[in-house]
């Protein structure tokens, strides 16, 4: 026979909460509670947020959400939307030059990678800008580049973004 317990969790309680929202969490008068009993459980999470999507293919690229860039001898924003964006493509250089990428808040600057030698490079990294920050690509020669696309994959609030 299974035996039932009651949690007492702030932690769990405020979980429960924001993840049902029109049930409003718990109600008056519930407590969440334990069983011994072993229940199957199916998870219908992806349909509760609105998304049947799975997560990979929510990170796909597609014609009207990829922004393309080729730097050289430059430095360029690529993008300065708030959220999570993948940033993938391929450094180039014919010497000893080095190609950067770079977060900035406006007031300082924090090289997040780097490529400083010949040869080519590929990169694929996911970078997160707050409000303020931006990423930047930068070359420093004529004979250096920086060739790839951004893609924004969630917002801010780490809401995965479907491709247009």
């Amino acid at each position: 026979m299974a035996q039932e317990f009651f949690v007492k969790s702030s932690e769990l309680e405020s979980k429960v909460r924001q993840l049902l929202p029109s049930q409003g969490g718990l109600g008056a008068g519930f407590d969440l509670s334990a069983s011994t009993q072993i229940i199957p459980i199916i998870d219908l999470t992806e349909s509760a947020e609105g998304s049947n999507v799975r997560p990979d293919l929510q990170t796909a690229i597609s014609f009207n959400d990829n922004t393309a860039f080729a730097i050289s001898n430059a430095t360029v924003t690529i993008t300065n939307t708030t959220g999570y964006h993948r940033i993938f493509g391929v450094s180039s250089a014919r010497g000893d030059y080095q190609n950067n990428f770079i977060l900035s808040d406006g007031v300082s600057t924090k090289n997040v990678w780097g490529h400083w030698s010949e040869g080519n490079v590929q990169f694929d990294f996911i970078v997160f800008l707050s409000a303020g920050t931006i990423i930047q690509g930068q070359t420093t020669n004529a004979s250096a580049y920086l060739n790839g696309s951004s893609k924004q994959i969630a917002t801010i609030d780490g809401i995965l973004t479907s491709p247009s």
